[in-house]
């Protein structure tokens, strides 16, 4: 575990005031599988939005699928609602390379075309190997290659931080 400190509560009160200039009535709030959809729905309730979020997965777009095959979020998309000229708020925990992002994109459009696709994150650590960046993001951090960052939740619902080293 590193000793870096980071308070994903306070990170998200951050994120929450972010991304309230972002909606417009019709918005639709998408949250990544997994901490990017625990966002979402949170996000979803903090800003009173009526109906409900969607949850998107990256695994069947992921451009190292053949490496990796199907992992345990390939079954996790679930949009409630439909996607063709809404402007959609995606949502992640964790924006590192883009690669995740560009997938979910592809996910995404599966679905539809949305009139917009909006990125906000909650810890932006830089690493990028797409040209993909946040409208949004709660903190901008910076973690040596091989290290993960990963959002948790508890039972209660606050978030917290784990970070692995030399991965």
């Amino acid at each position: 575990m590193s000793s870096l400190n980071l308070d994903a509560e306070a990170l998200y009160a951050d994120l929450l005031a972010g991304v309230r200039p972002l909606l417009q009535p019709d918005t639709l709030l998408v949250g990544i599988w997994s901490g990017g959809a625990w966002l979402a729905e949170r996000l979803q309730r903090d800003l009173d939005r009526p109906g409900e979020h969607g949850v998107i997965s990256s695994a069947l777009h992921r451009d190292d699928f053949g490496s990796r095959g199907l992992t345990a979020g390939a079954d996790h998309t679930k949009l409630p609602f439909d996607v063709n000229g809404k402007p959609i708020l995606l949502v992640d925990d964790v924006l590192y390379t883009g690669r995740t992002i560009r997938a979910v994109i592809n996910e995404l459009y599966d679905f539809g075309r949305p009139a917009s696709v909006t990125l906000a994150v909650l810890v932006d650590r830089g690493g990028r190997e797409l040209p993909i960046a946040a409208a949004v993001s709660a903190a901008r951090i910076t973690l040596p290659k091989g290290h993960k960052l990963s959002l948790t939740k508890d039972e209660a619902g606050r978030f917290s931080f784990d970070i692995k080293e030399g991965l």
